[in-house]
């Protein structure tokens, strides 16, 4: 058997699913025993150990759901790793591989037959008083400005390229990639896009009285989001990172200058086959 490019496996298990961690002593084994050298193994929710395995490394395989693929996705983006999902959470847009046939998959990788899907990610900034404040984070699925606990609507005003486009009174609004348009974005009502488009969307969350059509947008567009509120707003960042906004608070969302790159063992018009399958609309 080929061992093809990959010398330097990590292998992120979640630590939540008690069959992750065996499988990915098992998943360990066979990369071994193939020539790929030993894996270094880490848990998917520590951020430290990932960040320093993730740096040199050819192959990142995450057991887990999505959340786990998001939080290795932000870390091995600035260093180009492409990542394999195998999926153990209940939806797994993301994931490639199903647990009871790792075993045909590895072989099928280690043999070469796969290719690299590379998927846009966001690059999103928060403005105080017109100072950036905190570092810039990074999305491939969303940034969401929505309200906080409260039952209250929250205004954003909405601007592209620094031109007003309208101003929202919503729950939220999303700004989201290809990616993102299978996740949060479609239970908004937003429209479903290839993953490997290079395009932005604009969906408002339950909006009143309001525009309340989904938007779709070049990549080179910059978006600027001001928040009017009386109350607590918040800013998530791919369902992971929470950033409590102030009233007249500016959220920009460009995109990065960094990909996500995906190994995908099936072909290249799986897409809308998965998207089919895992919502139930196929008859």
């Amino acid at each position: 058997m080929k061992t093809g490019p990959f010398t330097r496996v990590g292998i992120l298990h979640q630590p939540q699913l008690p069959e992750a961690l065996p499988l990915g002593e098992r998943m360990g084994e066979a990369f071994t025993a193939a020539g790929c050298g030993k894996p270094w193994h880490a848990s998917s929710l520590d951020e430290e150990a990932m960040a320093a395995g993730i740096p040199g490394s050819d192959l990142i395989v995450t057991l887990g759901g999505d959340g786990s693929i998001l939080r290795a996705a932000r870390l091995a983006a600035p260093y180009g790793v492409p990542i394999l999902g195998v999926k153990l959470g209940r939806l797994g847009f993301l994931a490639e591989i199903h647990p009871e046939n790792w075993e045909e998959a590895l072989a099928q990788l280690l043999e070469g037959q796969f290719w690299i899907e590379e998927r846009m990610r966001l690059r999103v900034e928060v403005q105080h008083d017109g100072e950036v404040v905190g570092p810039a984070y990074g999305a491939l699925n969303d940034a969401v400005v929505s309200r906080g606990s409260l039952a209250r609507l929250v205004r954003v005003a909405a601007y592209l390229d620094e031109g007003y486009l309208t101003t929202y009174i919503a729950d939220g609004v999303i700004v989201s990639t290809a990616t993102g348009s299978t996740a949060y974005a479609l239970a908004a009502g937003g429209p479903i896009l290839p993953p490997e488009l290079k395009n932005i969307l604009v969906i408002p969350i339950a909006p009143h009285l309001s525009m309340h059509r989904a938007i779709v947008l070049d990549q080179g567009t910059t978006v600027r989001l001001q928040v009017f509120t009386s109350h607590r707003a918040i800013l998530n960042v791919d369902g992971q990172k929470e950033i409590e906004l102030h009233n007249e608070d500016n959220v920009v969302v460009t995109a990065s200058s960094h990909v996500n790159r995906f190994v995908r063992l099936r072909e290249r018009n799986y897409f809308y086959r998965t998207l089919m399958d895992k919502l139930k609309w196929a008859v």
